[in-house]
């Protein structure tokens, strides 16, 4: 509308265009935010100059969020309307009074002033109509009942018209100024909404990876999807799949339900995703190609208005695919080969596949034919893969196995439904021996996958164990250390205490014995005795008890004390203590701090006080 000349947009689209103006206003503020950090680097360049800012307030000064022409939008509108406020209150007036007026028999039920043809009216009987007079604007259903306006009402009436038309002028020359006011800018506001969409593009993007958990894979390499999860899905099974770089073709077998269409749409998926530009729901590690074509033939395709068969809209497919496909191409096919002749379909379909290998086109099919399942082992370039299925309770574990074609279980999931056991035994004897002989080669092969899943799970459990405890025994070898440590720590402090008492006691014990030699009286004599013992008593305890101790002392037995004295035990009191006497000084000693002295040893020159 902006680009014709003289038009105007409605009201509503003026409300819509001022949120829009005011997402550009923030949006480009973002994008200049995001400038001065430098992984945003790129992003940056999205912005462009939002429109100014005095467009979105004129816009939302006239115009209400709902998409209705303000009174503030004019002086003139204001007016207008005031006017329209007046007069429709004039009619509405006169009309109550003229129906309050009339007779019960006059008037219809429930009677009330309303609206006919843009008139405003009063409810009457038919038979009242020629009392009333006026014009009559409607009438029942009935036609028992006219919709009149009264002859004195019909000039407000038209008053109220004139003043409605003028409102409406009003609004009309507001929405073409407003118009007028953003037609030169509708450039910057096309390219500013596109700023927006491009934006919320990004946003949206980065949400999903975020949502889904996605990992930026590596662009241009083979195909390598690490845990990859269809993006449609609520709890989709992660799947793994590799092909090496002489691979090609991925040729899905196994049961009805298994989960193998799935597989093959989650890899289109996961391509598609990632090359329009959305990171895919898978892990790390992974690399995909970039794909010139992708092909799909998945699902039924038969039409009755076409004169198509379920196999014949296959083919068509195929040989549209066959017509364009080559290197750089990705094919998903399901069910390849089926829908006739069983041996027909089978050499169709592996014609097809080999075609599409020697192509080098990226091509995964699924298949329940047993004829296809011996191709791998006959084509370079194509390997078969299969789903876990497991053959005790008949249900899928949805789980990619590479290198192993699939069991189709139909006699197994038949049997379990419920069909006649001589049936089954009939149709047994029915499956060719090869597909027998292949059959029972998957049965081994999967009963001995079984058997290395749970030894790898028991073997897991056991490294769990011997983990956890490796970690006990590094606790207590931690443990231990700490022990040590503390013990030589109090060793230390404790042999330094001991040593600090004996040096103590030795100090205490020469100065009183340096008095007893000075001593001229008893009295003297017995305060250094007494001197010497408080020291021992002090300084005795488990620090000097480190000497090692008597406990079969007799009177006579020489011993020598903590500080080296040599004396003679001669009184062992009733408390266990010993009293010995160490020249002219008699101590009172516990036993455990003396020791005992070999009795040929030279007894020290004793020294008299004099």
């Amino acid at each position: 509308m902006l680009a014709v000349e003289g038009s105007a947009l409605d009201a509503l689209p003026l409300a819509e265009l001022t949120v829009a103006l005011a997402a550009m206003r923030v949006v480009a503020a973002d994008l200049k935010r995001l400038g001065t950090t430098h992984d945003a680097q790129r992003t940056v360049l999205l912005r462009v100059d939002p429109p100014p800012k005095e467009l979105e307030t004129r816009v939302a000064q006239s115009i209400s969020p709902s998409g209705e022409v303000l009174d503030s939008a004019s002086k003139d509108l204001a007016r207008a309307r005031q006017r329209v406020r007046e007069a429709r209150k004039q009619v509405m007036d006169k009309l109550s009074a003229i129906l309050g007026s009339l007779d019960h028999v006059e008037r219809a039920p429930d009677a009330a002033v309303t609206v006919r043809g843009g008139r405003y009216v009063i409810p009457i009987r038919s038979t009242a109509r020629s009392r009333v007079g006026g014009i009559v604007h409607d009438e029942s259903a009935t036609r028992g009942t006219v919709f009149v306006e009264p002859p004195e009402i019909i000039e407000l009436g038209n008053e109220l018209r004139a003043a409605e038309s003028a409102e409406l002028r009003e609004v009309l020359r507001v929405l073409r100024e407003l118009t007028d006011l953003l037609r030169p800018h509708a450039a910057t506001i096309a390219a500013a909404w596109e700023m927006c969409i491009a934006f919320d593009d990004l946003c949206a993007r980065a949400r999903y990876a975020v949502e889904a958990n996605g990992f930026v894979p590596e662009i241009g390499a083979h195909l390598t999807i690490r845990a990859g999860r269809h993006p449609l899905l609520d709890h989709p099974v992660a799947f793994d799949l590799q092909l090496f770089p002489d691979e090609f073709t991925i040729l899905v077998s196994g049961p009805n339900t298994g989960g193998k269409t799935v597989l093959i749409k989650a890899v289109g998926l996961l391509s598609l995703l990632t090359q329009s530009g959305i990171i895919p729901p898978i892990g790390p590690h992974s690399s995909l190609p970039v794909f010139t074509k992708v092909f799909a033939d998945i699902g039924d395709r038969q039409s009755i208005a076409a004169s198509l068969s379920t196999f014949s809209a296959h083919v068509a497919v195929l040989r549209e695919i066959l017509d364009g496909s080559g290197a750089g191409s990705l094919v998903l096919l399901d069910e390849i080969g089926s829908g006739t002749d069983p041996a027909e379909g089978g050499a169709l379909a592996a014609a097809t596949l080999k075609t599409l290998t020697r192509r080098r086109a990226i091509t995964l099919a699924t298949t329940h034919l047993g004829a296809l399942k011996q191709l791998a082992a006959e084509t370079v370039g194509i390997v078969n893969a299969s789903l876990q299925f497991d053959a005790e309770t008949l249900t899928p574990t949805y789980r990619l196995l590479k290198g192993v074609p699939g069991r189709s279980y139909g006699l197994a999931i038949a049997r379990r439904l419920g069909v006649a056991e001589d049936v089954l035994a009939e149709a047994e004897r029915g499956v060719p021996d090869a597909e027998r002989t292949l059959d029972r080669l998957l049965a081994s092969v999967e009963a001995r996958g079984r058997e290395m899943d749970t030894r790898a799970a028991e073997l897991e459990t056991r490294a769990a164990q011997l983990e956890l405890e490796r970690q006990n025994l590094a606790d207590l070898e931690n443990l231990e250390k700490e022990l040590r440590a503390r013990e030589k720590a109090v060793d230390k402090d404790g042999r330094e205490r001991a040593r600090a008492y004996l040096l103590d006691a030795r100090k205490t014990v020469e100065a009183a014995l340096g008095q007893a030699r000075a001593a001229v009286t008893e009295a003297t004599a017995k305060e250094a005795r007494r001197m010497v013992e408080e020291a021992i008593e002090k300084t005795g305890g488990s620090a000097v008890g480190r000497l090692g101790g008597l406990t079969d002392l007799t009177i006579g037995d020489r011993v020598k004390t903590a500080q080296g004295k040599v004396g003679v035990v001669k009184e062992i009191r009733s408390d266990g203590r010993v009293v010995v006497e160490v020249g002219a000084i008699r101590l009172v000693i516990a036993p455990n701090l003396l020791e005992r002295v070999d009795p040929t040893a030279q007894p020290p020159n004793r020294r008299t006080a004099s």
